[in-house]
């Protein structure tokens, strides 16, 4: 009976729900890993897959998988964990459920540089990673100088990224107006895609991710502060501002990686850490591990739903993620509405 009086808050701050939950969520994306690695055109059994990883499997599933599956599945699982994981950190900042880094315009000034060096200057295209981190922080920077007045309220922060996503994406429209001999190749980079994703770009984005990751998790306890708001967190010693921005800085760094290796992938840092919000609470030390474990299970799924839904012709996966991410999006607009 006391269990049924609980609230569902409540439920879901007890430690055998949070254990449950993190074991479902292990196991949901150890099978999203799986799902990507026995499926496609060529037929594979997870016996097959335990014969690569052992060494007494030589022949053409290894090629498959060693030189085609794996590394795709391992960018698919970082790039869920890195989009995830700024997403429900600039969701804290912001303490706005509809912040995301491609709605706010971070994501679309990593995408304008992306783009530009991958149309003005595609000898540089090694370079594309820390010159998207550079678009990023740049769109960051403008969002926060024009939001701020006597400090960055996260209404206005919204409001600049709007009108900042805006900007950059009308320069990207640009360049590939004067570059339109070029277009094809910047297609898959516009929607989000990991079709011939290979190891040098797993090299190019593990330790952004790596790194990104662990500065999440070291600022989870500011985050939980951040939570209370302004006027409590000073109250309770913490430089808002400062953290605000190093928090925003980390969300940049990980979702300008995923962008310069996947292009503009949509919605994932909204949709995601909403889901693990529902299911393990606001708690940011339980919600960014969660976030990057459900990170990992969605992107690697969904992908591979791409890859095989109209084989042999590959979706991207950012059509997809954009298919559930746009109404998610409108339903949290409407539902914010009401509330006001």
């Amino acid at each position: 009976m006391y269990m049924e009086n609980k609230s569902a808050s409540d439920i879901r701050k007890t430690a055998s729900w949070r254990i449950t939950i993190f074991l479902v969520l292990t196991l949901l994306a150890v099978g999203g890993i799986i799902f990507s690695l026995v499926s496609g055109a060529v037929k594979v059994s997870l016996m097959d897959i335990i014969r690569v990883f052992t060494g007494s499997e030589h022949g053409s599933i290894w090629a498959i998988i060693w030189n085609v599956r794996l590394p795709r599945t391992l960018i698919a699982g970082l790039v869920g964990i890195n989009l995830s994981l700024a997403g429900a950190l600039l969701q804290g900042v912001m303490r706005n459920q509809m912040a995301d880094p491609h709605i706010i315009g971070v994501s679309s000034g990593a995408g304008f540089f992306g783009i530009a060096t991958l149309v003005m200057f595609p000898t540089y295209a090694y370079l594309m990673t820390p010159v998207a981190f550079l678009g990023a922080l740049g769109a960051a920077m403008l969002i926060y100088t024009l939001a701020w007045k006597n400090g960055a309220n996260p209404s206005r922060i919204i409001l600049a990224g709007v009108a900042v996503s805006a900007f950059f994406s009308s320069g990207t429209s640009g360049l590939l107006t004067f570059y339109s001999d070029r277009v094809n190749g910047a297609l898959l980079f516009l929607v989000g895609g990991l079709s011939a994703r290979s190891w040098p770009h797993l090299y190019t984005l593990l330790p952004y991710s790596i790194i990104g990751a662990l500065f999440a998790l070291i600022a989870a306890h500011r985050m939980n502060i951040l939570m209370l708001g302004d006027s409590d967190a000073k109250g309770l010693g913490l430089h808002v501002e400062r953290t605000r921005l190093l928090v925003t800085a980390v969300a940049v760094l990980l979702s300008a990686s995923a962008v310069s290796v996947v292009g503009l992938l949509a919605f994932v840092g909204l949709v995601v850490p909403h889901a693990a919000r529902l299911l393990i609470g606001n708690d940011y030390r339980i919600l960014l591990p969660a976030t990057a474990l459900l990170g990992i299970a969605v992107l690697t799924i969904f992908d591979t739903i791409a890859r095989i839904l109209f084989a042999p012709v590959e979706l991207p996966v950012g059509i997809i993620m954009g298919a559930i991410g746009a109404p998610f999006f409108l339903y949290l607009l409407r539902k914010r509405g009401m509330q006001e």
